[in-house]
């Protein structure tokens, strides 16, 4: 499905994006990986057969010299898939202006940042941009306010882009996922006996298909190698969840 795509992958050291990493090589792409790990990152990418390049997403100058090495690696670019974000909780009473412009900085200003950066690559042949929204940037997300907030931005500037390159065919669209990864795992273990016990009886209510955050290799990787691939470029401006029917828009 991927032969000879030339796929960038940020937040390549971890969660979804590392799933990807792992995967993408094996289905025919060129990858080159991107995180602020660079220790993982790079180790993971050689396992993986894929190449890694340092990625600061709040550092202008950085993601263009990244992405243009990224590009002179692979010979040239057909997908960005923009996985790199954070998540920090807190109710919106009592979100700190420090965490607000963490949180932007990071989910809303890296998506622009990286989105311009591949432009010039991107707009001389068509191809296609993944942004990492959420569920959270729809409905909201009580308790992760700015993450919501954060994601809401991610969602309208996709739309717009969506609307504004597609002439030059360049499909753009967000992935709404809610999969089980290493993260969660430590979420899950933060919890008391009860907690944990409310939380799985809400995500079974939460989620139609299995009850339960869905799996990377099974459920996750396959959809996005579909969406990397040129049989997707009829799609664009969508937001795509990949979540067992959490987000069900209407």
């Amino acid at each position: 499905m991927l032969t000879g795509r030339r796929v960038i992958i940020t937040g390549g050291a971890s969660g979804m994006g590392e799933g990807l990493v792992r995967a993408f090589p094996g289905l025919g792409a060129q990858v080159v990986a991107m995180d602020n790990n660079v220790e993982a990152g790079r180790r993971l990418a050689t396992r993986a057969g894929a190449q890694f390049v340092a990625l600061d997403v709040c550092d202008v100058l950085n993601v263009e010299a990244a992405v243009a090495q990224a590009v002179a690696l692979m010979g040239g670019l057909d997908v960005l898939i923009h996985c790199a974000g954070i998540a920090p909780g807190g109710p919106a009473a009592s979100t700190s202006l420090a965490t607000w412009e963490q949180v932007m900085s990071v989910n809303a200003t890296g998506t622009f940042l990286l989105n311009q950066a591949v432009f010039p690559y991107l707009s001389e042949g068509g191809g296609a941009i993944l942004n990492f929204a959420s569920a959270a940037g729809v409905q909201g997300y009580p308790g992760k306010a700015a993450y919501a907030a954060s994601k809401g931005a991610v969602v309208a500037w996709t739309r717009t882009l969506a609307q504004e390159w597609g002439s030059l065919g360049i499909s753009v669209n967000a992935i709404a996922p809610a999969i089980w990864t290493p993260m969660y795992d430590q979420t899950r273990a933060q919890m008391g006996a009860e907690q944990l016990a409310e939380h799985d009886r809400q995500m079974r209510q939460a989620v139609p298909l299995g009850g339960r955050l869905g799996d990377i290799d099974e459920h996750f990787v396959p959809v996005m190698a579909f969406l990397a691939s040129t049989g997707a470029r009829f799609i664009t401006g969508q937001v795509l969840p990949v979540d067992g029917g959490i987000l069900q828009m209407r």
